[in-house]
């Protein structure tokens, strides 16, 4: 049986983005390095309506973000002058370090049509040793990515290592990130490499010692625990998890293992002091009026973006 079963709920990107968030979560912060996920779409809107998905310059430190799509695209611009539209199966792992701004943007109509944009942004915590790195971006194509199959069971490796497979993403502590997908009546394993483990469930339903969970759950397990899951229909599943990095404090955008460097990095989103990115400098989102303070990994307000 899961240790906890974290029910997706629904937060706000933007005026006409809103996602499921299933992470964080108060009573399960972190799974691994992983301190937030977002699964947005399938998204209907009409064209007309794209300008108000777009999520303006916003500002993040002390994680790498990690954007991966089953359709559509988006545009990605950063403040290291980084333009990148990512399309389903590849993956743009941005890491923010000390700092770094970015922007999505969602400028291709026909990427909207019938509902075609779906999308998944996690946000992995970053090693004491690194939060302060240099920021990077890189975009991975499918072909850089293991691929798994076997009766029933397709499955795609987007970083670390699971099921004796790896890749070359570029990551900072052990950890593993799937897109799986089973048929009817497949049963399989989580990966053993890791301590933390969860699958969320995308699409579908599944079984677990006789009991059923559906779409927009996530199911977490304890360490040494070898569930088996079984696909009671076809299923669309995300698996992660990896090694816990300790006590992480979060603040809208912001994550760190010290909350001194929260306050810092609030004052210089609100003087200027993180850069634009170059290619979308004409307007950001500011620093919200909030007074709460950065809690211990916990659920941030006001909400953070991706």
């Amino acid at each position: 049986m899961p240790q906890l079963v974290i029910d997706a709920r629904i937060a706000a990107l933007s005026t006409g983005l809103s996602v499921r968030r299933i992470l964080p979560f108060r009573q399960r912060r972190m799974v691994g390095p992983f301190i937030f996920m977002d699964h947005a779409g399938p998204v209907d809107i009409q064209p007309a309506a794209m300008s108000s998905m777009d999520v303006l310059p916003h500002p993040h430190i002390g994680l790498s973000t990690v954007s991966y799509l089953f359709g559509g695209q988006v545009t990605h611009r950063d403040s290291l002058g980084v333009e990148q539209i990512i399309r389903p199966g590849e993956v743009n792992w941005m890491t923010a370090g000390r700092g770094i701004s970015h922007s999505e943007r969602f400028e291709e109509p026909d990427a909207l049509a019938g509902g075609a944009l779906e999308m998944f942004q996690t946000w992995v915590a970053l090693p004491e040793k690194v939060e302060e790195s240099l920021p990077e971006f890189h975009n991975y194509k499918p072909e850089a990515l293991c691929v798994y199959t076997d009766k029933g069971l397709w499955m795609r490796l987007i970083a670390g290592n699971a099921y004796g497979l790896k890749n070359d993403v570029k990551i900072h502590s052990p950890l593993f990130y799937i897109h799986a997908h089973a048929e009817a009546g497949t049963r399989f394993n989580l990966p053993k490499e890791h301590s933390e483990r969860a699958v969320y469930i995308a699409k579908g339903s599944l079984e677990v010692s006789g009991r059923a969970y559906t779409s927009g759950q996530m199911l977490v397990f304890s360490e040494g625990d070898e569930p088996v899951l079984l696909a009671k229909e076809a299923a669309t599943l995300m698996m992660l998890g990896g090694e816990p990095l300790g006590e992480r404090f979060i603040w809208w955008n912001f994550v760190s293992s010290r909350k001194e460097r929260i306050e810092q990095a609030k004052a210089d989103w609100k003087a200027g002091r993180i850069q634009l990115p170059p290619a979308d400098n004409k307007e950001f989102i500011p620093l919200p009026e909030s007074k709460t303070k950065p809690v211990g990994s916990g659920v941030p307000q006001p909400e953070p973006l991706s």
